[in-house]
């Protein structure tokens, strides 16, 4: 199990067990904000605390969730549950524990691409690799 949290404290979030990899989207909004997500469903493989804004662009199918005091982006979800009633989404690992840092580094980095709607093919990377 993981765990994060913004700047502040406010907004937390908890990942069950252990991604098996973080993904970098070079999309125009999580470019900017150098977010590194893993991957799972809302309330099952994770689950948010605290209350966030939200910004929803373009096709507005994509909530993107930070804290209304410090601004960190904790996580993204759907904003609507797909046919099975779940919500994809996904928490910025950036936001981890301290304790929990040398654990998400080890996790292998997935490269999204936006334009190809698909994940460039594996580089051998791993969050260390961009964790300054």
């Amino acid at each position: 199990m993981l765990e994060g949290s913004c700047h502040c404290g406010q907004v937390r979030w908890r990942f069950e067990g252990v991604p098996k990899s973080a993904s970098a989207c070079n999309c125009s909004v999580c470019r900017r904000w150098g977010a590194l997500w893993a991957y799972g469903f809302e309330n099952e493989e994770f689950t948010l605390s605290g209350a966030t804004n939200i910004y929803l662009w373009n096709r507005k199918w994509i909530e993107f969730h930070f804290c209304p005091e410090c601004a960190c982006i904790a996580c993204w979800r759907a904003a609507m549950p797909g046919k099975d009633g779940r919500r994809r989404g996904a928490v910025n690992v950036r936001l981890v524990a301290p304790e929990a840092v040398d654990t998400v580094k080890a996790l292998p980095l997935v490269h999204h691409d936006t334009e190809l709607m698909d994940d460039l093919p594996s580089d051998g990377m791993h969050v260390a690799d961009v964790w300054a």
